[in-house]
């Protein structure tokens, strides 16, 4: 029986090329490009997998984790499957613990991804080599330091939490704003945010922060 996914990611192109890579293995029976579009495809089409990105526009900031969360709550019975440029530890972390079954990042070759899929479908739980680490951690004997991590992170939005990532590795707010595509202002709001919200007082006291928590 041919496996039925649906597509979500905020940018058309990347739909576009996952598409292609996926070449007629799966039926894809929708797309979607941020949180609302992307629970409403799912709950209509109940596919089998969904291969998610974890940062989306929409919702209440959440992304791609609170897709799953909102259609777990509906009872959707999709797997979920992240593809994302992130390989951050708070991302492979929030979105399992939502009840993703795998997460795997945007360089997987396409054969990969096909296989992944197919074992995604079948209750598998797949995870690109250096991601299987950070859930061994957070399920594990480790898993405090992880969890308190996630908890600081929380208070951030997914937009949030981008900004912060680049600005604490040394990228100015232009670079950022270039980036993703955003106005420097609205960089500049985003970033006073975060520095209110950690209760920080400058980009040096973030990067140091960051760091400390293995977020570079």
């Amino acid at each position: 029986m041919t496996i039925r996914v649906v597509l979500v990611d905020d940018h058309r192109l990347v739909r576009s090329g996952v598409r292609a890579e996926l070449g007629g293995e799966f039926e894809v029976v929708g797309e979607a490009g941020n949180v609302e579009a992307a629970i409403d495809v799912i709950n209509a089409q109940a596919p089998d997998v969904v291969l998610l990105d974890v940062h989306l526009p929409g919702g209440a900031g959440g992304g791609g984790r609170e897709v799953i969360e909102q259609c777990a709550q509906a009872g959707t019975r999709s797997k979920f499957l992240a593809l994302s440029v992130s390989d951050a530890a708070e991302d492979v972390v929030g979105v399992i613990r939502a009840g993703a079954r795998g997460y795997v990042t945007k360089t997987i070759a396409g054969p990969e991804l096909t296989d992944a899929i197919e074992r995604v479908s079948t209750g598998d739980a797949v995870f690109s080599p250096r991601l299987a680490g950070f859930v061994l951690d957070a399920f594990g004997s480790a898993s405090g330091e992880v969890a308190s991590v996630e908890a600081e992170l929380d208070r951030l939005t997914a937009r949030e939490r981008e900004v912060m990532r680049l600005i604490a590795r040394g990228y100015t707010y232009r670079e950022v704003a270039s980036e993703l595509v955003l106005s420097i202002k609205t960089i500049e709001t985003h970033m006073s945010a975060v520095l209110r919200k950690l209760q920080l007082s400058s980009r040096h006291e973030l990067t140091t922060w960051a760091a400390k928590r293995k977020l570079l």
